[in-house]
């Protein structure tokens, strides 16, 4: 092990049966933490547990909607249950938007993505937050993104979804400090995954049409596995004195 201190530390990795969230479970599990790999799609989720477990790492996958409070129950019970406590909660899992701008945004299309962008990550902080103020330490890494820093990254959904999850980072982080809890947040570019897979892109030119940094500024694509070294750097004893940052991994990105 790495003197990481996160050996025997019980974790949730949120979005873990794909991309990122499957690198940071890994990456976690490698560590010697004990994993919950939390997905939407069961047939990933159990994937991630049996190529944890094939290396002698202890994993258990729980799926479903992360924005529903119910999975959100079953997600935080499992952990405590099974591996006694939560110590880390990544808040992984996200959906992009159509790219559409503020007057082409659909009532679904806003409703969907700032409940699983926005309000998944606050429930399962919600849930967790007892459990690790019980124990007086706990560490919470949200995936913000390059849209939270600008507006010119995505649509108005997607882009107001990760706003918001940078506020929350820094609520949390500010609150309960005293009480031994870190949250911080990474900001990716442009990376390997297949998030692009929740979008289409919408036909108006008023919104697509203006968004072109990302294509003149992006630079080199990540690979899921150097956003998830960020990830759980951030989770680690190596960044004890890190709390309420929103780091960008993003190849120079933000510094454009």
């Amino acid at each position: 092990m790495s003197g990481s201190g996160l050996e025997g530390s019980s974790v949730i990795v949120t979005g873990a049966g794909s991309g990122i969230g499957r690198a940071t479970a890994l990456r976690f599990a490698g560590e010697g933490a004990k994993v919950v790999v939390a997905d939407l799609n069961a047939a990933t989720a159990k994937a991630v547990v049996a190529e944890i477990e094939a290396t002698g790492g202890v994993a258990v996958a729980v799926t479903g909607d992360l924005s529903d409070q119910a999975v959100v129950d079953e997600v935080v019970a499992t952990v405590v249950a099974t591996f006694g406590g939560v110590d880390v909660l990544v808040n992984n899992a996200g959906i992009m938007d159509h790219m559409s701008a503020a007057a082409d945004v659909s009532d679904d299309e806003w409703e969907r993505v700032i409940r699983v962008n926005l309000t998944a990550p606050f429930l399962l902080t919600r849930a967790a937050l007892p459990h690790m103020l019980a124990r007086g330490k706990g560490v919470i890494v949200n995936t913000a993104s390059e849209a939270a820093l600008r507006g010119s990254a995505a649509g108005a959904a997607y882009t107001v979804s990760k706003h918001g999850v940078v506020g929350l980072t820094k609520s949390i982080a500010v609150m309960y400090r005293d009480a031994g809890i870190r949250a911080n947040a990474i900001a990716p570019g442009g990376t390997i995954t297949n998030i692009s897979a929740t979008m289409t892109i919408a036909p108006e030119d008023h919104g697509p049409g203006v968004l072109t940094s990302y294509r003149h500024n992006v630079g080199r694509p990540a690979e899921a596995d150097e956003q998830a070294a960020a990830i759980v750097f951030l989770a680690s004893d190596a960044a004890s004195n890190i709390n309420g940052v929103v780091l960008p991994v993003d190849n120079g990105w933000a510094a454009v």
